[in-house]
């Protein structure tokens, strides 16, 4: 007869690791959401909004640093 050990399933990354996710999710949400927008109504009226500095600085500085933030909690030791 053989004994079946019922083994718990483990989760690949610990709670701080989804936290972490989380946390660039939002990042990285945030940063489409201040791209988004800018456009004209009319095609033959050009809009200078497309050139603010939220869509050109700010807006792809947060993506990547909530791309960093997603890295960052794949690698981080979830047992820490």
């Amino acid at each position: 007869m053989k004994n079946k050990v019922k083994q718990k399933p483990e989760f690949l990354f610990g709670k701080r690791n989804y936290i972490i996710m989380l946390i660039g999710i939002v990042f990285i949400t945030a940063g489409f959401i201040f791209m988004s927008g800018g456009g004209s109504d009319d095609p033959n009226v050009f809009n200078e909004e497309i050139y603010n500095w939220q869509r050109i600085r700010l807006a792809p500085t947060l993506v990547i640093i909530g791309l960093a933030i997603e890295i960052y909690a794949i690698l981080a030791d979830p047992k820490k």
